[in-house]
């Protein structure tokens, strides 16, 4: 079974970000306000924490997915509000604050999940051009959940075992291959007739000739 790795970086800029976010947040200080500037402050913030979030648990990408969604965009972003509402600091509710919460968690889920969806592709791509036929791909670490564990079964030539031919000497499906030489050196046997006789063309001996040749003499006188 393999284990989810934790990318370090990732991990401690989210811890970093939420410790700021929840003081600046749930402290009894209020940061000055000009405009909507505090809509901004609160996307640009929950945009980030869902971007470091995203990127911390090397797993699949839907199931990163999820846990995101629940966490970042569900969890943090309202329930922080919830939790702000209820403190005894000074800050009033705003439902719009949620709005700008949600936009911003979302806006980089989307980011991130589109930008792993395509890193994924090219890994997979790279993956299929650097097969070497006949060779079984091992464990690699840079490898994805997602991806599976091998690259299938091989081609139907392959699994057969036969070497298909053509009648200019390229190979085709379906044909077995001739063996070679040596294989019929190996697979000789001394004590096997199979030799081919060579038929005899004239069985007839020198005595045998010049005999005839005497009978034909002796006919004609």
């Amino acid at each position: 079974m393999s284990t989810v790795r934790i990318r370090k970086p990732f991990a401690a800029s989210f811890v970093l970000l939420l410790l700021a976010a929840a003081y600046l947040g749930l402290s009894t200080q209020k940061i000055p306000q000009y405009g909507q500037s505090d809509k901004g402050l609160h996307f640009i913030t929950f945009f980030l924490l869902t971007l470091t979030f995203y990127w911390i648990l090397e797993t699949s990408r839907k199931r990163m997915l999820h846990l995101t969604l629940l966490v970042c965009t569900a969890g943090l972003s309202i329930g922080s509000e919830i939790v702000q509402a209820l403190l005894p600091n000074g800050r009033d509710f705003d439902p719009f604050d949620i709005l700008a919460n949600v936009v911003g968690s979302a806006i980089a889920l989307l980011l991130s999940n589109v930008y792993h969806k395509r890193m994924l592709e090219r890994r997979r791509k790279s993956k299929h051009y650097d097969i070497v036929p006949g060779e079984e791909p091992g464990d690699d670490e840079e490898r994805d959940v997602e991806l599976g564990e091998g690259v299938g079964q091989r081609s139907g030539e392959q699994e057969t075992g036969s070497v298909p031919i053509e009648a200019d000497g390229q190979t085709e499906a379906g044909a077995q291959a001739k063996p070679s030489v040596t294989e019929e050196l190996d697979n000789w046997d001394e004590n096997a007739d199979d030799w081919d006789e060579e038929p005899v063309v004239n069985s007839e001996t020198p005595a045998n000739s010049l005999e005839g040749d005497g009978d034909t003499k002796k006919r004609a006188d």
